[in-house]
């Protein structure tokens, strides 16, 4: 018997396997459809198979770098892939679609295409599809807040945070006019 159940069972045992679980293809689906515009002006349904086990392995990997560095409080200047990596990431996303969305959209649309992709496959659906409603203007990772909202928090905190008083356990006497104290002193 393998670990994943035995190799060759017979059928009533293999419909006990199978009763416990739902088959897997029922309702996982191994490929995202976007419609896109391209550059000639038709929409068209792109559909994009998921990678492979490896290359998924691959851009989770990257996408998990690149929150680390964003929770670590990276600037958003620093450069996690340079461009030639980041074609790389592209193509593994996209697979047999990249030659087709590469010469047949703009920058910004296949960019955007790619992302989502991207996205789908480190993540999940949900978090694909509020990417790609938001036009690319969100930020990919919830988990990971920009710079700016950390540095709101921070400030807020700092101004919300009281000034420690003394620890020394002494206190001070109220000061005394000084009129007062030049009559106690003079006892004329």
């Amino acid at each position: 018997m393998d670990w994943y159940g035995p190799a060759h069972a017979d059928h009533e045992s293999a419909g006990r396997l199978m009763g416990r679980f739902q088959a897997l293809d029922d309702f996982q689906d191994d490929s995202l459809t976007l419609p896109v515009k391209f550059r000639d002006g038709t929409m068209r349904d792109v559909v994009i198979p998921g990678p492979s086990a490896e290359k998924g392995l691959k851009i989770q990997t990257v996408m998990e770098s690149g929150l680390a560095l964003a929770a670590g409080g990276a600037e958003p200047s620093e450069e996690v892939l340079d461009d030639a990596r980041e074609l790389d990431l592209y193509k593994d996303a996209l697979g047999p679609r990249y030659d087709e969305l590469l010469a047949g959209l703009d920058w910004p649309r296949f960019k955007h295409v790619a992302i989502t992709t991207v996205l789908w496959i480190a993540h999940d659906s949900e978090t694909a599809e509020k990417y790609w409603t938001s036009g690319g203007d969100s930020d990919p990772s919830p988990q990971a807040p920009n710079r700016e909202t950390r540095r709101a928090a921070s400030s807020a905190a700092a101004k919300s945070t009281r000034t420690r008083g003394s620890t020394s356990g002494t206190s001070t006497r109220p000061a005394k006019p000084r009129a007062a104290k030049k009559a106690a002193a003079d006892p004329t």
